[in-house]
């Protein structure tokens, strides 16, 4: 997956992953791929719940060595 900057938040907790990403994803530019780490589990509904919520596109999720791995494009 190609992206545009990467948000770390492993070892975070609900909510605070959901709070960075807004954050985030303020400062980025529209048509932009942000690349969120974490190890929530509630993250794995979280995320995708919030992309439709603010209307960003959720483009998927890897897990790797028990980091999961979003990609969220900015509406």
């Amino acid at each position: 997956m190609n992206f545009d900057e990467t948000l770390d938040c492993k070892g975070l907790s609900c909510p605070m992953p959901i709070l960075k990403l807004a954050k985030a994803m303020k400062a980025l530019d529209s048509g932009k791929v942000l690349e969120l780490l974490g190890t929530d589990p509630g993250s794995k509904n979280d995320i995708p719940a919030w992309c439709e919520k603010t209307g960003n596109e959720f483009l998927g999720m890897e897990d790797e060595a028990g980091v999961n791995k979003f990609y969220i494009k900015k509406a």
